[in-house]
Protein backbone atom coordinates (compact mmCIF):
# COMPACT_ATOMS: atom_id res chain seq x y z
CA UNK A 1 0.00 0.00 0.00
CA UNK A 2 0.91 3.36 -0.75
CA UNK A 3 -0.37 7.28 0.22
CA UNK A 4 0.15 10.06 -1.59
CA UNK A 5 -1.22 13.97 -1.66
CA UNK A 6 -2.51 15.07 -4.44
CA UNK A 7 -3.16 19.20 -5.18
CA UNK A 8 -7.01 19.83 -6.76
CA UNK A 9 -7.13 23.53 -6.92
CA UNK A 10 -10.51 23.45 -8.90
CA UNK A 11 -12.45 21.95 -6.10
CA UNK A 12 -15.03 24.79 -4.83
CA UNK A 13 -17.50 22.48 -2.20
CA UNK A 14 -18.17 19.10 -0.34
CA UNK A 15 -19.75 17.42 -3.73
CA UNK A 16 -16.23 18.11 -5.41
CA UNK A 17 -14.79 16.52 -2.76
CA UNK A 18 -17.33 14.04 -2.38
CA UNK A 19 -17.25 12.92 -6.17
CA UNK A 20 -13.50 12.66 -5.95
CA UNK A 21 -14.06 10.50 -2.86
CA UNK A 22 -15.62 8.16 -5.30
CA UNK A 23 -12.73 7.20 -6.82
CA UNK A 24 -12.09 4.52 -4.16
CA UNK A 25 -14.86 3.25 -5.56
CA UNK A 26 -14.63 3.43 -9.17
CA UNK A 27 -11.20 2.78 -9.77
CA UNK A 28 -9.46 -0.60 -8.93
CA UNK A 29 -6.52 -0.57 -6.69
CA UNK A 30 -8.00 2.47 -4.53
CA UNK A 31 -8.50 1.72 -1.41
CA UNK A 32 -9.09 5.37 0.03
CA UNK A 33 -9.41 9.01 -0.94
CA UNK A 34 -10.05 12.15 1.51
CA UNK A 35 -10.39 15.18 0.37
CA UNK A 36 -10.80 18.58 1.52
CA UNK A 37 -11.92 21.40 -1.13
CA UNK A 38 -10.65 23.71 1.84
CA UNK A 39 -7.24 22.42 1.51
CA UNK A 40 -7.36 21.63 -1.84
CA UNK A 41 -6.01 18.73 -1.43
CA UNK A 42 -6.91 14.78 -1.69
CA UNK A 43 -5.04 12.08 0.62
CA UNK A 44 -4.84 8.48 -1.65
CA UNK A 45 -4.24 5.03 -0.25
CA UNK A 46 -4.02 2.93 -2.88
CA UNK A 47 -2.08 -0.79 -4.15
CA UNK A 48 0.92 0.14 -6.15
CA UNK A 49 1.10 -2.95 -7.93
CA UNK A 50 -2.81 -1.82 -9.27
CA UNK A 51 -2.85 1.40 -10.00
CA UNK A 52 -0.27 4.19 -10.91
CA UNK A 53 -0.38 7.79 -9.83
CA UNK A 54 -0.89 8.68 -13.69
CA UNK A 55 -4.00 6.47 -13.73
CA UNK A 56 -5.34 8.54 -10.64
CA UNK A 57 -4.34 11.59 -12.22
CA UNK A 58 -6.29 10.49 -15.31
CA UNK A 59 -9.59 9.11 -13.46
CA UNK A 60 -9.50 12.54 -11.54
CA UNK A 61 -9.28 14.36 -14.59
CA UNK A 62 -12.39 11.92 -16.24
CA UNK A 63 -14.26 13.83 -13.19
CA UNK A 64 -13.68 17.05 -14.28
CA UNK A 65 -10.75 17.91 -11.95
CA UNK A 66 -7.16 18.68 -12.41
CA UNK A 67 -5.49 16.66 -9.93
CA UNK A 68 -1.19 17.40 -9.49
CA UNK A 69 1.61 15.68 -7.64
Amino acid sequence: MKKITLTVSDMHCVNCAMTLQSLEDDLPGVNQVEASYRSGKMIVDYDESIVDVGKIIAAAKKLGYTASV
